[in-house]
């Protein structure tokens, strides 16, 4: 029996960003699962306060090249690499020399809201997914942690991915944190996301894509919600719970709450016989 495969997308993770809850979440839980008996893939962005040298990133060629059209314009995709060796697991970067260049990650080096935010996380979101078809690899769950990656459920159930082999029987489950910010992305967001699919009962939450719309689409389009923080935003727990999703408490002490993941992990994967 082949074993069930995970893909984990974070917005960020230890030792590449500064220290979080998020951060300390998407680096130690796909080592939890992993080590529990499933193959996992890590997909990050690679903000500009991402070390290269230091975290020794390389490209690999084989999977970059790629051009990914936003607002009629063409955007390489740059895939890069690093390794947590003790724990012998890769992580993928997302890059492109247009989003992922100066200071900073979200902000800029004076903390201010990059106006193309929207453009760089609908990039990241089909970056993801277009290396994973060049990987060859199917998953049976795709988790989604930070705001960065809430694009992810709305490709993946909403446009052509949805028919993808490599997606189709995907289950995606999505964590919330206390990332929350209070800036408002480009308004003509849902404008460029129509051109990769989604119907009109899709851009009530893209229209004003403000935290909360955004985590919304992503929760209504999920399969289940994980709770990474005891400071998540009420509102969404509250939709969560509207929207009949299965949600996985958050708990202090991370060995129990990591195997409350797992298991939950296995009550959503089909399980098919070699």
């Amino acid at each position: 029996m082949s074993k069930p495969k995970v893909l984990f997308v974070s917005q960020e993770i230890t030792p590449y960003s500064p220290n979080s809850i998020m951060a300390d979440f998407g680096r130690y839980l796909p080592q939890y699962i992993m080590e529990n008996g499933k193959e996992v893939r890590i997909f990050m962005p690679r903000f500009a306060n991402v070390n290269e040298r230091k975290n020794q990133l390389h490209e690999v060629i084989r999977l970059s090249g790629l051009n990914i059209v936003i607002d009629d314009a063409d955007h390489p995709l740059i895939i890069k690499v690093a390794s947590i060796a003790a724990v012998r697991m890769q992580i993928y970067f997302i890059d492109n020399e247009d989003y992922f260049v100066g200071k900073g990650d979200i902000r800029d080096e004076n903390g201010k809201f990059k106006e193309d935010n929207d453009e760089r996380t609908m990039f990241f979101a089909r970056g993801v997914l277009e290396t994973i078809k060049n990987l060859s690899w199917k998953p049976d769950v795709i988790q989604c942690s930070g705001w960065f990656s809430m694009l992810l459920p709305f490709y993946i159930k909403r446009t052509e991915y949805k028919n993808n082999p490599f997606f189709m029987d995907s289950k995606v489950v999505v964590t919330l944190c206390d990332d929350e910010f209070g800036e408002t992305m480009a308004e003509t967001m849902a404008k460029k996301m129509k051109e990769d699919g989604g119907t009109q009962k899709d851009w009530k939450f893209y229209k004003e894509p403000t935290y909360l719309n955004i985590m919304k689409a992503a929760i209504s389009y999920s399969d289940g919600v994980i709770l990474a923080s005891s400071n998540v935003n009420p509102e969404l727990i509250e939709f969560a719970k509207e929207c009949k999703k299965d949600i996985v408490p958050f708990t202090p002490y991370k060995n129990d709450y990591f195997k409350s993941i797992n298991d939950y992990f296995n009550s959503i994967i089909e399980v098919e016989e070699d």
